[in-house]
């Protein structure tokens, strides 16, 4: 079986890459059987010298590969027919600006694995590129205060090399002695945020204890659901009754927002769970978060501030809760927002060797051991034509009937 590297094409242009020159050779070394080249580009963090070097061959042509792996959409004039392709497609959630990608797609006879549809059979996912929004993400959120404040500058994260050079960087600010930093979610994302807190030594304190004390130094508080989420009626039961039902629970954050000055969104936000916070809430006299890195970036959802994904180039904006517009930065009274919708782009080098490492344990053996787990016949939505069973639900969508 043949496996390509395939060059990145959507604009703004994406420098990530499913494996490094590294991974990508312990991948040929762990399958023998496997042959491997890779596309020629001028935008990869690799260079394609890097990957010559690995001993993989650098091609423009890619059609006789029989698996073409990539990070974002392939644009359609792209798409060569009757391969196999694995990338992030966003078609999934019916997202209608890729409604015509996914028509070619099936017209094209190929068979698409998007990369968030690779799952165990929970339905957790196996890959992504979650830790690597939370690292960035909290180091975003802590350059927007400085920049705020004017009491300290950190460079842009994209002009750093390595996670490594973005916690030097942090341990050089100094926050305020009783600054509290709430950080939601209990996944890949906050833990890669939190990886951050922890890395530059703000204490974690418990729940109760970030809502009731007071501190002579900076601290923050990871909370989960159940946490800022309460059933109507008064009951604790689990997460996953709050997952299956979330109409039964109401939002509890606002004792949160009393004390906190800075929240770190790296939750996942479900279809039908309440709004953290609306934006009636944002006008409360009580209501005391001055900044807001939304890594979830949901817009116009449960993050009131959050109006508008913003960009790496122009990744902060300030949102006003009284007029409930976006204001200017010098705005004494705005909330600070952060809300870069593809944040690992600004580590591509650290996000590409995480990516690899996932991909190689949990995919590329599928290939060679007739997919006894199942991994791509879950993944697989496009098949002879057509969407898989797993899939179906999105025929409307290509139809143009939703």
């Amino acid at each position: 079986m043949k496996f390509g590297i395939i060059n990145e094409r959507k604009n703004p242009p994406d420098r990530r890459v499913v494996f490094s020159p590294e991974k990508l050779q312990e991948f040929k070394n762990q399958f023998s059987a496997a042959s491997i080249k890779v596309e020629s580009s001028p935008i990869r963090v690799f260079s394609d010298e890097a990957y010559r070097k690995s001993g993989f061959e650098i091609t423009e042509n890619m059609s006789d590969c029989d698996v073409l792996l990539g990070v974002k959409e392939v644009p359609i004039d792209a798409l060569i027919p009757n391969k196999k392709y694995f990338f992030f497609s966003h078609t999934i959630k019916k997202q209608p600006y890729n409604r015509n990608l996914l028509k070619a797609i099936l017209d094209k006879n190929i068979e698409l694995f998007d990369h968030e549809t690779i799952v165990k059979e929970n339905g957790m996912r196996l890959i992504g590129f979650g830790r690597y929004a939370g690292i960035v993400g909290a180091y975003n959120g802590f350059r927007a205060i400085g920049l705020k404040n004017k009491t300290f500058s950190l460079p842009k994260a994209e002009t750093l090399d390595s996670q490594k050079e973005l916690i030097a960087e942090l341990g050089n600010i100094k926050l305020p002695n009783k600054f509290k930093i709430l950080l939601t979610g209990n996944g890949k994302v906050a833990y890669g945020a939190k990886e951050m807190l922890d890395a530059i030594n703000i204490k974690e304190v418990s729940v109760d204890e970030y809502l009731n004390k007071t501190f002579n130094e900076p601290v923050y508080c990871l909370a989960d659901v159940l946490d800022y989420n309460k059933r109507k009626d008064g009951e604790v039961v689990d997460n996953f009754d709050f997952y299956n039902h979330p109409e039964n629970y109401e939002s509890d954050f606002m004792r949160f927002a009393e004390v906190t000055n800075f929240f770190i969104a790296g939750h996942f936000y479900g279809n039908g769970a309440p709004y953290l916070f609306t934006r009636e809430d944002a006008k409360s006299d009580k209501f005391n978060i001055k900044f807001v890195a939304d890594i979830s970036c949901d817009v116009d959802g449960p993050v009131a501030s959050t109006l508008r994904a913003s960009t790496i180039a122009d990744p902060i904006y300030c949102y006003n809760p009284k007029t409930e517009k976006e204001v200017d930065f010098t705005d004494d009274n705005a909330i600070v927002v952060m809300a870069v919708d593809n944040l690992p782009c600004e580590l591509p080098k650290d996000a590409s060797e995480g990516f690899g490492e996932m991909f190689l344990k949990n995919v590329i053996p599928a290939f060679f051991n007739d997919d006894k787990d199942g991994v791509l016949s879950r993944a697989k939505m496009t098949e002879n034509g057509k969407l898989t069973a797993r899939f179906s639900y999105l025929q409307d969508f290509v139809d143009g009937k939703e």
